[in-house]
Parts: C-alpha cells; sequence; structure tokens
C-alpha cells in the first residue's frame, strides 16, 4: 500500500506521520514537506473522539476504531523485499531455496480439504506463477484476501508436477535456465500489501468507466499490450535514428499563427501569456542555423482543434531535421526508418504484416484528391474517382445538384452480393448520423444507383436514360481495358451484377482543403461494407508519399487561418518553401498556383507526418544551410500498426472526445482568485456562453471560434457516489 492509497481513504493535515510513498520496504519514514488534509471519513472514525491540535496535528482517543486497511498497512513494515526475478525464463539454481515474490492475486483453486493452488500476477506482461498452499493459517489468510490485491508471498520454489510422458528439464541444455509456468512456490507466509477496494467491481468480463483508466490498462490485455508495444517501437526508434542528435526545445513558446487555434498559458505579469508548441518547427530550424545538421527530438506538440478518432489535443512526433540536403533526402531516410520498423516488429499472419520492399509510392497531391478524393489515399480501396459531368444528362444533373456548372464525379464499386441485399444496406448506412451527413451536402447529395440486371431495359440506371446509361456502361468497359498501375493496384471493371454507382457533383473549382464530399463517401463506404461484411478487410499496409501540395489555400470562416489579409493562407505552415524557381515567380502573379516542396506521408487513409524543405528568415542572415524535415505522428503510427481505429486505443491517459481527461478531471474550472493572480476574469460572450480572456482587453478582441468553446466541467463524483455504478 502506498501512500496516495491511504489517502484514498483518510486526508492529512499539517505535518503527521507520513510514510515514504516509493517502496513499502523503506525502514526509514520521513514526513513530506506541508502535507494537507480536508477531512476525515466518517465510516473509518466514530464522530467526537477525533480532533485538530491548534497546530494542526491529528490527535485520536483510545475508543478510535482501527479500520482494516491500518493494521494491512502495517503489516507491510515486516515483510521480505522480494528477490524472485518474475520472469519467463528463470534461473533453476534457485529451485530448493526459499524465495520472497509479490504480484496480484488472480486465480484460486481448492485441490483438497486444506490444499489450494493460487496464482499470482506481476506488472503488466502475462506472466504468472502457481502457488500452493497445504497449512490452515495460509489457507486462512488466503481467503481474506480479494482477488486483484497486491500480496508478497514467501515459500520454496520447486519443480510442478510434469504429465507421465513429458521428462524434467535439462539443465545443461536449457543453460542453467527454466520458464516460469514450470515451477511454483509452496507458500509458507502470505501477506497482503493493499487489498483491492471492495466497492469497486471485480469481474473478467467487467467494463470499466473512462474514468478508471487505470483499471482500463490493468484488465485490458489489448490496452495494456499496446501500450507496452508503444514502449518498444520509441526505444527501437531511438537506437535506429542513432545518427541524429536528440534535442529538446522549450514547451513554454509564444503564441504564433501556424494554421490551427492555440492554447495559451496565462503568466502573472498581466497582459503576457505563453503559447503551448503546435510543433518545434521554429526551433528545429534555429537549430539548423545553429550548426546541428541532424536533429531529433520525441516532442509533444499541442492544438486546439476539433477533435476526432486520430486526434488528441496533445500528442506525440518523432520530429526531424536534417541539414544540406532536400525533401528527397529526408524521404529516403524516413522511408528507411519505417522499413526497419517493420523489419523488426511485423510478421506474417499478425496484425502487423511485412512491407514489401519496393520504394514507397509517389502520388501528386492533384491526382489524389481527383482520383481519390482525398489527399489521404487508401490504396485498398477498390476503384477510383471518375470525372463524368460529359455523360450525365441534364435532367439527371438537375436531379442531383444545385449547381448550375458543376463537375460531376463517379465511383463504382462491386460489394459482391445480389442488388436487393446492396440496398438493404444502403438503407442502413444512409439512415445512420454518418450517412446523413452526405445527403445534406448544399451541393447537392449524391446520386445513387444499383446495377440490377434483371430491370430491363436499363438495368437500374433508369435516371440517366437509355442514351445515357449506354454511355456509362461503355465508359466503364474502356476503363475496364486499361491496366493497373501502382498508384491504382485494383482495375476498373464493367458493370455487373449489384455494383453500386456513386454520383456526386461539386463546384467547378481547383481542388483545395484535404478531401471531396464523393472522397469522403467512398471510404465512409468502404468502411461499413467491410463492417456489414460485404467486402474482405485487407490487412496490407500500404505506405505512399503525396507530394506537390499547393503553397495557398483560400481562407474559409471554419478554419482559424493565420491571422493575414490576403485571402488566403499556408497549406500548412508558413515555413514551406516552393518547389521549383517556376513556383518563386507565381508567389508574385499568382500565388494560389504555387507548389510547394512539401511531402505527406500516408498509409491506408492515415496521415502519418509531413516535411518540408523550409528557410526559417531570421536565420538566413546567419548562412543558415538548406534544410529538409519530417514530422511523424508516432501515436498514428503506433494506431497503424496495432490496428486499431483510435488514437486513444494506444495512449495511456487520453483525452475524451470533447478534450476531457475523464481519470482526473481536467480542465477544470478555476475561481476568480486563481483567475486574478494571472490578470484573468470571466465575461459572458454573446450567446450566453462563459469564456476566460485576459482583463484590460477590449470587448471581443482575440476572441475565438465559437467552436473553440470549452463546456462547463463536471466535477468528479467523490466515493460516497458511488462512481463504479
Amino acid at each position: 500500500m502506498t501512500l496516495l492509497s491511504i489517502a484514498a481513504r483518510l486526508t492529512w493535515r499539517k505535518n503527521p506521520r507520513v510514510l515514504n510513498p516509493s517502496s513499502v520496504w523503506a525502514k526509514n519514514t520521513p514526513c513530506l514537506a506541508n502535507p494537507t488534509i480536508t477531512s476525515l471519513q466518517h465510516r473509518y472514525f466514530h464522530r467526537n473522539v477525533t480532533s485538530f491540535a491548534p497546530e494542526g496535528h491529528l490527535e485520536a482517543t483510545t475508543e478510535m476504531e482501527r479500520p482494516k486497511f491500518w493494521e494491512e498497512y502495517k503489516g507491510t513494515y515486516h515483510v521480505t523485499p522480494p528477490d524472485f526475478p518474475f520472469e519467463n525464463q528463470i534461473p533453476l539454481a534457485l529451485l530448493g531455496q526459499e524465495i520472497t515474490t509479490v504480484g496480484h492475486l488472480s486465480r484460486l483453486v481448492q485441490g483438497g480439504p486444506e490444499l489450494f493452488f493460487a496464482t499470482i500476477s506481476k506488472g503488466a506482461g502475462p506472466e504468472s506463477i502457481q502457488c500452493v498452499l497445504r497449512d490452515l493459517e495460509s489457507n486462512k489468510k488466503l481467503h481474506s484476501i480479494r482477488f486483484d490485491s497486491a500480496i508478497s508471498v514467501t515459500g520454496t520454489l520447486q519443480q510442478r508436477r510434469l504429465p507421465k510422458n513429458r521428462r524434467p528439464p535439462d539443465p545443461v541444455a536449457r543453460k542453467g535456465y527454466g520458464f516460469l509456468n514450470e515451477v511454483e512456490i509452496v507458500v509458507k507466509n502470505i501477506t497482503c500489501l493493499n487489498s483491492f477496494g471492495e466497492a469497486i467491481p471485480s469481474s473478467l468480463n467487467h467494463i470499466y468507466p473512462a474514468t478508471a483508466r487505470h483499471l482500463q490498462i490493468r484488465f485490458d490485455q489489448k490496452l495494456r499490450d499496446s501500450l507496452l508495444f508503444r514502449s518498444e517501437v520509441t526505444k527501437f526508434a531511438r537506437l535506429e535514428l542513432g545518427d541524429f542528435h536528440e534535442i529538446e526545445t522549450p514547451i513554454l513558446f509564444k503564441s504564433t499563427p501556424e494554421g490551427a487555434r492555440e492554447f495559451l498559458v496565462p503568466t502573472r505579469r498581466p497582459g503576457f501569456t505563453y503559447a503551448l508548441p503546435q510543433s518545434p518547427q521554429q526551433y528545429k530550424q534555429m537549430l539548423m542555423a545553429s550548426g546541428i545538421n541532424r536533429y531529433v527530438q520525441f516532442a509533444r506538440c499541442f492544438r486546439d482543434e476539433d477533435l476526432r478518432a486520430d486526434r488528441q489535443p496533445e500528442f506525440t512526433q518523432i520530429d526531424l531535421e536534417m541539414a544540406w540536403t532536400d525533401g528527397e533526402g529526408v524521404m529516403q531516410r524516413v522511408e528507411k526508418f519505417i522499413k526497419s520498423l517493420y523489419g523488426r516488429f511485423a510478421a506474417p499472419e499478425t496484425i502487423l504484416p511485412p512491407l514489401s520492399e519496393d520504394p514507397f509510392l509517389r502520388m501528386t497531391y492533384d491526382e489524389a484528391m481527383s482520383k481519390h478524393g482525398s489527399d489521404k489515399p487508401d490504396l485498398r480501396i477498390p476503384g477510383l474517382i471518375h470525372r463524368v459531368d460529359h455523360l450525365v444528362p441534364a435532367q439527371l444533373r438537375s436531379m442531383i445538384t444545385p449547381l448550375e456548372d458543376p463537375i460531376i464525379e463517379a465511383y463504382k464499386i462491386n460489394l459482391d452480393e445480389a442488388p436487393t441485399p446492396i440496398k438493404t444496406f444502403l438503407q442502413k448506412f444512409f439512415a445512420s448520423t454518418e450517412g446523413e451527413t452526405f445527403a445534406k451536402n448544399p451541393d447537392g447529395g449524391p446520386g445513387i444507383f444499383v446495377h440490377d440486371p434483371s430491370k430491363v431495359p436499363l438495368e437500374g440506371l433508369q435516371a440517366f436514360g437509355f442514351e445515357g446509361a449506354e454511355a456509362i456502361k461503355q465508359f466503364y468497359e474502356t476503363l475496364s481495358l486499361s491496366p493497373t498501375t501502382p498508384n491504382n493496384p485494383h482495375a476498373e471493371t464493367p458493370f455487373s451484377n449489384g455494383d453500386l454507382l456513386l454520383l456526386q457533383a461539386r463546384p467547378n473549382l481547383p481542388h483545395t482543403g484535404g478531401s471531396t464530399a464523393l472522397g469522403n463517401l467512398r471510404r465512409a463506404i468502404y468502411k461499413a461494407a467491410i463492417a456489414a461484411k460485404l467486402i474482405y478487410n485487407n490487412p496490407i499496409h500500404q505506405y505512399l508519399w503525396v507530394t506537390d501540395f499547393p503553397m495557398f489555400t483560400p481562407e474559409n470562416s471554419v478554419d482559424p487561418g493565420q491571422e493575414g489579409s490576403a485571402g488566403f493562407s499556408a497549406t500548412h505552415h508558413p515555413f514551406t518553401a516552393p518547389k521549383t524557381a517556376e513556383d518563386v515567380d507565381l508567389l508574385l502573379t499568382d500565388p494560389l498556383k504555387a507548389k510547394a516542396d512539401h511531402y505527406d506521408l500516408v498509409v491506408n487513409g492515415v496521415e502519418l507526418g509531413g516535411g518540408n524543405f523550409s528557410h526559417l528568415l531570421q536565420a538566413l542572415d546567419a548562412g543558415c544551410p538548406p534544410h529538409a524535415g519530417l514530422a511523424i505522428g508516432l501515436d498514428r503510427l503506433i494506431a497503424v500498426m496495432r490496428g486499431v481505429d483510435s488514437v486513444r486505443d494506444v495512449i495511456a491517459f487520453p483525452k475524451n472526445s470533447k478534450g476531457r481527461d475523464l481519470t482526473v478531471g481536467s480542465p477544470r474550472q478555476v475561481g476568480e482568485e486563481e483567475l486574478g493572480r494571472y490578470g484573468l476574469c470571466v465575461v459572458e460572450r454573446k450567446g450566453g456562453k462563459d469564456a476566460v480572456v485576459e482583463s484590460g482587453k477590449r470587448e471581443g478582441e482575440g476572441e475565438g471560434n465559437a467552436d473553440a468553446d470549452a463546456e462547463v466541467v463536471e466535477r468528479p463524483l467523490s466515493e460516497s457516489e458511488e462512481v463504479w455504478k
């Protein structure tokens, strides 16, 4: 039992004797400086038998009732420190010796009137060891201990009884080592170090809430394995990137317009704030000007943006920068790094399949948006998007869009099922919350067609008319004759029974942003079809580089922008260089046509990282060398390698979709006194929402987007409010 576990039952104030929380084996018990207390829990102490001395020390009468945990905790002072290596392989020389080990009581089986077998496990690994209890006293102690409690066991290590057809291990052949499941402990003494609380549910099938994340990690083997896998990947990455210098950059930065909303950190100096870094971009470029030719950092980054499955307000990047090179040099080094990770951790017939030895594919931004409807293409999705507005009759065009001169695109996929089940699948999909968003597209909802040869003569394409139906079928017939390419490994096919055809209109403008409406629908239909078992979920990981992004994107009312007045902002961040000399000239004549020397690493529709060839203006006068870099999202990389959809499943203590950490109850509201220390006050915004702003600012100055308004954070429930229910 640690100091914190005692604090869960009893809270202290002003210098009581407190045990060293770092170890239950400590002989000395130093006091902590100024520990404080708020209350005593009456379920452990009788009323009117405790009082606080004027100095704040705790006093108690002899009538004070000792709670069970009190004696339990005192007993930990006499526990022998553990000396047994709780690992899968153990020295056979320990057989016959008295050893002490610690762990959690996880299983109990009766083998006779006074014979019991207990199993204890330890830590995050799967290792466990069997304990044999033959005497009455040990059995009595064991039965007083709740499952999942922390215990200490002392006894003699012996060989477990083997099946008749199995021989004992040969110490010489095993080089003096055996396996943990081949030995057991004959128990002489058992001590409970910390009981598993009686108010906490304990069963194999219990699902713990997010407020008990520590129990989720402890009892969810998949979650625990993902966290351990992340640890192993991080350790390997540091070794693999040994040719880089790992240098830390500050967390307390300043507010800069980089494209996303920032988290501000107020100071006690009125009107002055820090900002948490969205990335170490500026610092790492200054390091390039400082003579640090190869930089790496496992950087914590912070962005106040709308959350989703692949986003968290705080996240980790493997941040790289290389001097005296260009984007091509960085891409080659990153490919080598990714392939080394898969070479170390991937295996056939697992959730992490090996990678191909071929170089990663390359695709321009325009090709990705035109053919895949996304700047993060998932090459596993069969079929491409094609422009077909020249094939769509005017009447059908007016049915699917209010736009006067639209671009109309088509996507066809075979779901390997008859028309009737396909229609049932589509009805369910478009009735869902996700499906409804596509129908509400202001440019017009999708046109949906299911090819059905039994419906003669137009076979489900009635809205096209005779000429239009024949034209669209001939279009796909011709496409089927085209060879496949690395960027499109799936050949188009002629219309067949049950084919799903989707039409979607969009404005007749160049591509901007990260996806099109049809690209989003294509991906959503693909995922829904996998969930409905209509198509095969291909486990392969297909990496590619997306290049030639536009340098600038027209600003809109949704994105926070970069505080400029030109009507457009940098597509990624302001430190991206033009790709060619011609693009440099376009900056003065037609900046929206200029291409950036930016490259994104994408796998299965997930953007893992982006990089650029960059120049920091302030460093140019110091002879800053040409340099390039890339930041790999570690959370997303681990999620892809573990085969999970959400980065929350690979982060120990993630935020939920509203940016809350339910385990500790953050963020929390603070009072006026605390706000006043930082020159802040609470004002009421239009619409009735409260916002925290710097005192002394003009009304409306620095006011953020309404989407950034935080909701009121409920206080954490107390134990008396039955949080486990």
